[in-house]
């Protein structure tokens, strides 16, 4: 499954952040783009995972609770005239 993570986080937490995140490997950290040079201080990244928890596992202990994790889906033209 792919989710999109959203991992907000404070000015005075950015470079632990990084640091944590940095420390899970250069797989991890590549994931990632970051909105801190632009004062938006939130990671972000689309990831495959198995299920929500191994993905929200990317977050920093101390972020976590803040993090958002979305499951994603894509739609076929065909599940799109079904709906309507």
């Amino acid at each position: 499954m792919k989710y999109l993570i959203e991992s907000p986080h404070t000015k005075q937490e950015c470079l632990r952040e990084l640091d944590e995140i940095s420390a899970k490997g250069q797989k991890a950290l590549g994931q990632f783009y970051w909105g801190c040079g632009q004062g938006d201080h939130t990671g972000y990244a689309i990831v495959d995972a198995r299920d929500v928890n191994e993905a929200r596992n990317l977050v920093p202990d101390f972020t976590r609770d803040k993090a958002k994790v979305v499951e994603l889906h894509q739609f076929t033209p065909d599940q799109i005239k079904s709906m309507h």
